[in-house]
């Protein structure tokens, strides 16, 4: 069947891969000259199946009403007058209890679990190099009051099978030495050895490679105008190459709609309606000045809720979310702040380790969802497919999607069913009944 994906990223790059595992022919669209260009380009760096804890708490209301008054906030909600922005924040206050709480953890553990392994399938079939560590991820942090929620959340994911290990001050050092200076301000921090770090954007460049090499066609430079619906189906999505700006209508058997935060207000124009707002997110990467005394394993600064990981004599440092709309702009005050604030932060920890003259700053859409869990499955529109809404964890979940989802297109039942994940619409196929094994009658060989 011929399909057509559309975005670049991590989830659709995955998603391509993983169609043509299943024999499909496939069309990747991207607006920009290469993949992995936006969303995709310069996160975290983390795969962190044992940190996907959802934003939506108990306690995060109070939080997000603490932090609005400051720019270099953790989560920073800015009000605008758009419908889209309210009815996620009321979704999301909707969220805020354990027992949604308790829910939406174990589809996130579940989804890791299997992106992890894919992941793991992906690397030992292609030998892609992406600057890959696989030395876990250490979360510190800097008050008592904080160490014990952070206790607390390790013994919630432990009940989920998760090997996350509280640590003590003393044990954290030993962990990553590298915060020595750091260390009196210190309380304690917890360990997951099993999750590890790499750049998405060279694994996604070198999977798009590959895929090309197999025979899928990848049109860059190529931005996405619409779709056309006929009925219950999508007849076609209009595009503009926009090297020569030539309008053209490309025909599928079947769409997969993977552009991030862009999806929403693009499958709105066929009456789909997804809960998706973008949430800004900022890096800065640095060269390391001394590389000997640079951490390597990647880390979680609880009190900024920042990420930090190393990517060979790079440093990248990463966080915070800013619901303000469609803006990927650096300049403004509020930008400004934020990006300040990562610098400095890591100067606090690490001084003088990193060339923090020149930071190569960076800001990305997440794609978010009140529950943190993405889209994965058919929508309403027949051959309509969605790979959306992965927020924070896109590296993290992305492999797992693209499997999961080209399983479901291919009739097929991922293994990921077995955790009771929540595939949308009506994708998932019924179990096989288990066919009663007869015993041979007596006397027969």
């Amino acid at each position: 069947m011929k399909v057509i994906v559309l975005g670049a990223g991590i989830i659709g790059v995955s998603t391509a891969w993983h169609l043509l595992n299943e024999g499909h022919e496939v069309t990747v669209v991207d607006r920009q000259p290469d993949a992995a260009l936006e969303t995709s380009f310069a996160n975290g760096a983390q795969i962190s199946v044992s940190f996907c804890e959802p934003w939506a708490s108990a306690e995060a209301p109070f939080k997000v009403a603490k932090w609005l008054l400051r720019d270099d906030s953790p989560l920073l909600f800015r009000p605008r007058l758009d419908p889209h922005q309210w009815r996620w924040g009321l979704s999301f206050l909707g969220q805020c209890s354990d027992a949604a709480f308790a829910r939406n953890v174990r589809q996130l553990v579940a989804l890791g679990r299997y992106s992890h392994e894919s992941l793991k399938e992906m690397v030992a079939a292609t030998g892609i190099q992406y600057q890959r560590l696989e030395r876990g991820i250490l979360h510190f942090f800097s008050s008592a009051a904080d160490y014990e929620a952070g206790a607390a959340a390790a013994e919630l994911m432990r009940q989920h099978g998760v090997d996350r290990r509280v640590l003590s001050r003393d044990e954290v050092l030993k962990v990553e030495p590298a915060l020595a200076a750091f260390g009196p301000a210190i309380h304690g921090g917890t360990f997951t050895p099993s999750d590890e770090s790499g750049d998405a954007r060279e694994f996604t460049q070198r999977l798009a490679e590959l895929c090309r090499a197999r025979g899928a066609t990848f049109l860059h430079e190529t931005a996405i105008s619409g779709l056309n619906r006929t009925g219950d189906r999508i007849s076609g999505v209009r595009v503009h190459h926009l090297r020569h700006g030539r309008f053209q209508t490309l025909t599928a058997d079947a769409y997969v709609a993977a552009m991030g935060s862009y999806t929403a207000p693009l499958l709105r124009q066929v009456g789909v309606w997804l809960n998706i707002y973008p949430a800004k997110g900022y890096s800065a990467t640095m060269k390391l000045k001394r590389p000997q005394d640079a951490s390597v394993v990647s880390l979680l600064d609880d009190t900024r809720k920042i990420a930090i990981s190393r990517l060979g004599d790079t440093i990248r440092v990463a966080g915070t979310a800013e619901l303000a709309g469609y803006d990927t702009s650096l300049d403004g005050a509020t930008a400004r702040a934020r990006c300040a604030a990562l610098v400095r932060r890591y100067e606090e920890l690490f001084p003088g380790v990193a060339d923090t003259s020149e930071p190569n700053f960076w800001a990305g859409l997440r794609p978010s969802t009140p529950t943190n869990i993405p889209y994965i499955g058919r929508s309403k529109i027949a051959n309509l497919w969605l790979n959306a809404g992965h927020g924070t964890l896109g590296w993290t979940h992305g492999a797992g999607s693209g499997q999961a989802l080209a399983e479901l297109i291919s009739g097929k039942r991922p293994a990921l069913a077995a955790s009771g994940f929540g595939f949308c619409g009506d994708a998932l196929p019924a179990p096989r009944p288990q066919v009663p094994v007869r015993a041979p009658a007596a006397g027969r060989a």
